[in-house]
């Protein structure tokens, strides 16, 4: 029922409820419910295992039920996690290719209504579940790094803690494992079934949609510009022979720091390569060459706008906390910005400060 639940909400709920003020995916939002009625439905088709009688229908039963699962509850968690990642959108028939096996295995036996290829069957599970995390981990750091590249905040963005969804599915296959008819084993399933379900709703409600800040068309565009604007923008841009630094040093001077443009909340690259009139590519590669990134760039800027609001504070006599003067210099809340601050700098917030008052 919560399953159930969770999906029609996601389905026919418009606005977030656990957070209003974010806009989640809606690509997300679809499979995440198809997942949450395939668990439902999993309670469903194993029903009739606890109305047989004779062993041998029990373990058939219970065999179409798991062929089942593998055919719907696996290969759509797998869909939600890739769906999670929104650098770019990833094919969906390798999860087919990768789940095949378990569904012919599960298949055979309850034709056969026999268990010999179920040891086969639980080494094929773990070795796909580890391939998975071990994939999982890769394509998580790759899209850190894209958040770094593009986006100035992060809140509402990072999706780390996806792993953690795929820790609950390595953990059903070690339940499945053990003997599923103990009264314990049960009561450990349906917890781990609802703290899944607790989980993805958060993370659905929580995850921003960047499908609006970074659109497909605009990637596969970037590198071949022969259109008027291309055009206009590559007139800015000296060619490959000539160092593009200097001007777009002297453009994000005049355009951002000048304007103080940096302070504005969620500002993107493709935004601010807009407002210098150049494009996102040449913007990225800038950053790139010099060894920085392009959040680094941005919070380093609100980062020396604090320092300067802290000196003139203090000099004017006036009354502040830092969580103010962070929210002035365009971060969303204090942990970004300490967190930010301490990366920058090398040390923490109040012991800059009591440095800087050391130095009077």
């Amino acid at each position: 029922m919560l399953s159930l639940a969770a999906c029609c909400y996601l389905l026919y709920r418009r606005a977030n409820a656990i957070a209003p003020e974010v806009t989640s995916p809606a690509r997300l939002r679809r499979w995440t419910a198809a997942f949450f009625a395939s668990m439902a439905l999993s309670h469903a088709w194993y029903l009739p295992a606890f109305y047989l009688t004779s062993a041998e229908d029990v373990l058939q039963s219970t065999l179409v039920g798991a062929t089942l699962d593998f055919m719907t509850f696996v290969p759509l968690g797998m869909v939600v996690l890739l769906s999670m990642l929104q650098d770019r959108r990833r094919p969906l028939w390798p999860v087919c290719i990768a789940v095949a096996p378990l569904v012919v295995i599960t298949a055979v036996c309850a034709a056969t209504r026999g268990i010999t290829l179920l040891p086969v069957l639980y080494v094929y599970y773990l070795l796909l579940g580890i391939g998975l995390l071990l994939y999982m981990v890769r394509e998580v750091r790759q899209y850190s790094r894209w958040l770094l590249d593009n986006y100035a905040d992060l809140e509402h963005k990072e999706v780390w803690q996806s792993l953690v969804v795929l820790a609950v599915i390595l953990l059903f296959f070690g339940i499945y494992t053990l003997d599923p008819y103990y009264h314990a084993i049960r009561f450990i399933m349906q917890l781990n079934n609802m703290i899944l379900v607790c989980y993805l709703l958060w993370r659905v409600e929580t995850l921003s949609d960047l499908s609006d800040t970074f659109s497909r068309k605009e990637e596969g565009g970037m590198r071949n510009e022969n259109s008027s604007e291309g055009l206009n923008q590559r007139q800015d841009v000296p060619p490959s022979s000539e160092s593009p630094s200097p001007i777009l040093q002297q453009k994000l001077q005049k355009h951002c720091v000048d304007t103080q443009l940096y302070l504005q909340h969620d500002l993107t690259l493709l935004q601010l390569a807009k407002a210098i009139g150049t494009n996102r590519y040449y913007l990225s590669q800038y950053f790139s060459r010099q060894d920085t990134t392009y959040n680094a760039y941005i919070n380093g800027l609100r980062i020396q706008h604090f320092m300067n609001l802290y000196r003139k504070a203090v000099a004017d006599g006036q009354s502040f906390t830092a969580q103010q003067l962070a929210m002035e210099s365009g971060f969303h809340n204090y942990r970004t910005f300490s967190n930010a601050f301490k990366n920058q700098t090398g040390q923490t917030v109040t012991g800059w400060m009591k440095w800087k008052n050391l130095q009077k």
